[in-house]
């Protein structure tokens, strides 16, 4: 039977809930039951273009508060997300949507807190500068804000993205049009009310909905001179057609395909406890997720059976049960889709024995040991718990094989801490974790290569990514 508790509104305008003038409730569906728990009314485009107007309005005023007031209500924000209650509120609200486990969760929100403290930071520490080049002349340098930002953000983190994206560009004084997923957007209205109680009117505003219908609005009109979006490739294209006309200043953090390099001096323990790590964090829905395993072949096939030892031990269940160590995968549809890529792969293909629930989204992980190297499982992101096996001989092959493929977002290198460095820094990716499945914290770059994106995120890098330079240069005199 189907169950729903309570429904929320997806338009948050003005630091308040409006209603819609189109009322079109969807139900949510937790992945974990396949029960409907709720319904979120969508905005359209009459929501997003008041949500433009308000965001154009405000932006004189949030841009020339000085950055220490920006940086305090930021900090406020992140105090506010450390707070038990919240945490534990959020952390329920992302398990209930997406599947990820209550433990991931609950990091999740940590992390999102700390995204908006390092951005507080960074802005606090930027000044104008006064530069002498040339005889006669001072060049001041100065920053400001980009202007109006559109964050459209994914469902598999609907919390810590966001946070990525919306405290920067609130560092930099730039307001916010914030669409997140359809899928999981309960948890990305709680962020965001909890944003709205330390900025002015105006200055974040929420539209869930059908994604076209709101960001056709956004990027057609010329006051959103920012666009920073996660989510596909495919999705990536088609959002860069539509800014190009107007050259919207763009971050994308696109699809990803990330290897996993095994060097011949590896601790293969070490390696199985790293890739645990970089497989099925978020049950594998994570645009860094290992994909590729790449493994000498003298210990491929060992390689393979530890990993899977170790699957066979993971408990399938409920996400917001501790005891679970994997959970369902947040759409319905993927379950099949990542089997398929399994029997498609060929190769000799290992499945976990571990019990799956009856009900849900849930699907076993699954290794291919020697898959052909043109399926969609080695070529493609797999975005579930499955992951492809590929023997090399030498170095040189599995640094050619990640050049030629069309993503560059995320990968790992284990053994040797010197060499497993080097091998890194021959890899044509963005961020790549050396002994450890978890490459990314707030205070570094986070950038993809070709089909992966452009632009950065965190680090000051992205905090530059919504100010703009001005120069202005005054004659002696």
């Amino acid at each position: 039977m189907t169950t729903v508790t309570r429904t929320l509104s997806g338009v948050r305008i003005d630091n308040g809930t409006p209603e819609p003038q189109s009322p079109a409730p969807h139900e949510l569906v937790d992945p974990a039951t396949g029960a409907a728990w709720a319904t979120v009314v969508y905005g359209g485009e009459a929501e997003a273009r008041r949500a433009l107007d308000s965001a154009a309005r405000v932006l004189p005023a949030w841009a020339a508060l000085p950055a220490g007031r920006r940086a305090a209500a930021l900090r406020a924000i992140a105090a506010d997300l450390r707070e038990d209650g919240l945490t534990a509120r959020l952390a329920g609200l992302i398990t209930r949507e997406t599947g990820k486990r209550i433990a991931e969760a609950r990091a999740e929100v940590g992390l999102s807190a700390a995204f908006f403290e390092w951005f507080a930071d960074a802005v606090s520490g930027r000044a104008e500068r006064a530069w002498s080049h040339v005889p006669g002349l001072r060049h001041e340098v100065g920053e400001r804000a980009l202007g109006v930002v559109a964050v459209l953000t994914p469902w598999n983190f609907p919390v810590s993205i966001p946070a990525r994206k919306i405290a920067p560009a609130l560092a930099a004084g730039c307001p916010v049009l914030f669409k997140p997923s359809e899928v999981a957007p309960a948890s990305a209205l709680c962020l965001a009310e909890v944003v709205e109680r330390h900025v002015p009117s105006g200055v974040v505003s929420t539209v869930v909905g059908e994604p076209a219908a709101i960001s056709d609005v956004w990027l057609a009109d010329r006051r959103v001179r920012g666009l920073t979006f996660t989510g596909s490739t495919r999705v990536g294209r088609l959002l860069a057609a539509a800014v190009a006309p107007r050259f919207t200043r763009s971050v994308f953090e696109l699809g990803g395909n990330a290897p996993f390099v095994v060097l011949e001096d590896a601790d293969l323990d070490l390696a199985v406890e790293t890739l645990m790590v970089a497989k099925y964090r978020n049950n594998g829905q994570s645009c860094i997720a290992a994909n590729q395993v790449w493994a000498p072949r003298r210990s491929a096939d060992e390689l393979a059976a530890r990993f899977s030892r170790a699957s066979d031990r993971l408990v399938l269940g409920d996400p917001a049960d501790e005891a679970t160590t994997l959970g369902p995968l947040a759409l319905p549809t993927d379950p099949a889709r990542v089997e398929s890529l399994v029997d498609s792969a060929g190769g000799d293909v290992w499945r976990a024995a571990t019990p799956v629930p009856e009900a849900g989204n849930f699907t076993r992980p699954a290794v291919s040991v020697r898959p052909l190297r043109d399926s969609e499982l080695v070529r493609e992101e797999i975005f579930g718990p499955a992951v492809s096996v590929l023997e090399y001989d030498a170095l040189d092959e599995v640094l050619e094989a990640v050049a030629a493929g069309p993503y560059g977002l995320g990968g790992y290198v284990v053994g040797a801490p010197r060499r497993a460095a080097e091998v890194a820094r021959a890899l044509d990716v963005g961020i790549v974790g050396v002994n450890t499945g978890s490459p990314n914290t707030p205070q570094v770059p986070f950038a993809g290569l070709k089909d992966s994106g452009t632009g950065v995120e965190g680090s000051h890098l992205g905090l530059e990514a919504f100010l703009a330079p001005q120069t202005v240069a005054v004659a002696d005199g």
